[in-house]
């Protein structure tokens, strides 16, 4: 009999596609090879985004692995979207038929779908074909949490959140300020907020969700989502907390290192504060002066991955132009002690560097864990998704973070003194704050490293997700 196959439909964004790629990958280790991986892709919108996604299935393709892509028809994008969150989730529905005829054309049994967790329109399709559904989340249990939350919320709360009296109340987190949440909901009247509770009511729909957390990060959380508590009652899904889920292959010895790691081979250990943004972050000019203002006026070494904005017609920031985004002198001034670096940087390769101390982050839930597993404590910078609810849940809730005053109706701006201020509470050898943040950021990287090590919780959650998806096949 054909191996069955697990058939996975991540959406074209690195951060989605590569975290299912690789819990796929573990999924396939842990299977023994009584499990293969077909993965659906979809033609990305834009010639950048189709481009990065086929050099990451190149690399996938040369590594030997049983993982095979099924290119899905290209279909034509909505042109009518006021945001992402409504493009997406679009875009990804418009793919039902073909994700229906591919999944149905697989010459082995389908022993489960997983569905990137904008794509819960497809939970459809998977009924129809009686295939058992999963969804895997990107973002952390919190963030799930909420969004399980989130309906209920959408009829008690009548007003816009921001303008709402008094905290929120999610069952295992702390009192959340409404000014936390995620970006996608601070607009009722927005699509994007339409399609972000349409999602949040069909989770409950799929067979089971798998976080790309581990339970030790966030168990009162988990623990509340079990018990029905963020679903008033109903049973939520199962989860399976198989995290961290990250993709650490490094620059291969016979490769020239990096020009960043070799400036931070020249530095003293944990003595670095790294800034970089993600895949979407950039400065204007405006920002870039006030940043390098406070990083000067703080003292410390620093290693500022800096972007510029996207050029007309494209949405991916572009390389920075030193001379127009920085004030004048600024890196004669701090080239001792700084290196400013205007493309994108291998920022796994930085987090592990022992010269790293800190790390000032958009606060990505990918990055997140890279910090984690790195024992890097971080200062969050939320810029756009759920970042700002993730900044909330990392200072009141895990603690490895030093907070910072983001200024969201400015379009996240910081100003210098405060950006100084936060610098320097992480960094320094006698803030109380940096203190508690470097001790929780170690006791979590060992936790990170023990859960997905054989035996851990994340293998025995990963080892769960295999027994179960291995009997649907047979059933």
């Amino acid at each position: 009999m054909a191996t069955p196959t697990v058939a996975m439909l991540p959406f074209w964004g690195a951060g989605h596609l590569m975290s299912m790629i690789d819990a796929g990958k573990r999924l396939l280790a842990r299977s023994g090879g009584t499990l293969s991986l077909a993965v659906l892709v979809m033609q990305a919108p834009t010639e950048n985004d189709m481009s990065e996604v086929a050099g990451h299935i190149r690399r996938e393709e040369a590594s030997g692995l049983d993982i095979r892509f099924h290119h899905l028809p290209a279909v034509q994008p909505p042109t009518d979207c006021v945001g992402v969150e409504e493009f997406i989730s679009r875009f990804v529905e418009l793919h039902a038929d073909h994700v229906k005829a591919a999944i149905s054309a697989l010459t082995c049994p389908v022993a489960a779908v997983v569905l990137d967790l904008f794509a819960t329109t497809l939970l459809d399709v998977c009924r129809e074909l009686e295939v058992p559904a999963y969804v895997y989340f990107t973002a952390n249990a919190a963030s799930y949490a909420l969004m399980l939350r989130l309906p209920s919320l959408h009829e008690e709360v009548t007003v816009e959140f921001e303008d709402m009296e008094g905290m929120v109340y999610l069952p295992g987190l702390p009192p959340v300020p409404p000014s936390s949440f995620p970006l996608p909901v601070m607009d009722k009247k927005n699509p994007n907020y339409t399609w972000f509770v349409y999602h949040c009511r069909r989770f409950v729909e799929a067979d089971g969700v798998i976080i790309n957390t581990a339970s030790v990060l966030e168990q009162s959380v988990l623990t509340a989502i079990a018990d029905g508590r963020c679903t008033h009652g109903v049973p939520a899904p199962t989860v399976y907390p198989v995290g961290p889920v990250l993709s650490l292959s490094m620059t291969s010895r016979a490769e020239q290192p990096h020009e960043c790691v070799r400036w931070l081979d020249a530095q003293p250990p944990a003595s670095v504060v790294l800034l970089c943004f993600g895949s979407g972050g950039f400065s204007t000019a405006t920002q870039a002066h006030e940043t390098a203002h406070g990083l000067e006026r703080s003292g410390h070494r620093f290693l500022w991955v800096l972007r510029g904005p996207p050029v007309a017609g494209t949405q991916q920031p572009s390389d920075a132009n030193l001379g127009e985004l920085l004030p004048e002198g600024f890196l004669e001034r701090t080239k001792e002690k700084g290196l400013v670096w205007p493309r994108k940087a291998p920022q796994k390769e930085i987090l592990a560097h022992a010269a790293v101390g800190g790390f000032v982050t958009h606060g990505g839930w990918n990055s997140i864990l890279e910090s984690l597993w790195y024992g890097v404590p971080v200062v969050p910078w939320p810029l756009y998704a759920e970042q700002h609810f993730n900044a909330f849940t990392l200072v009141a809730y895990m603690g490895p973070a030093v907070a910072m005053e983001v200024d969201r109706k400015r379009n996240n701006f910081v100003d210098a003194s405060e950006l100084e201020r936060a610098v320097k509470a992480l960094m320094d050898s006698d803030s109380d704050d940096g203190r508690k943040a470097r001790e929780k950021a170690t006791e979590m990287k060992a936790a990170c490293r023990k859960a997905v090590e054989e035996g851990g919780s994340s293998y025995s959650a990963l080892g769960r997700l295999y027994e179960d998806i291995h009997r649907g096949a047979y059933t």
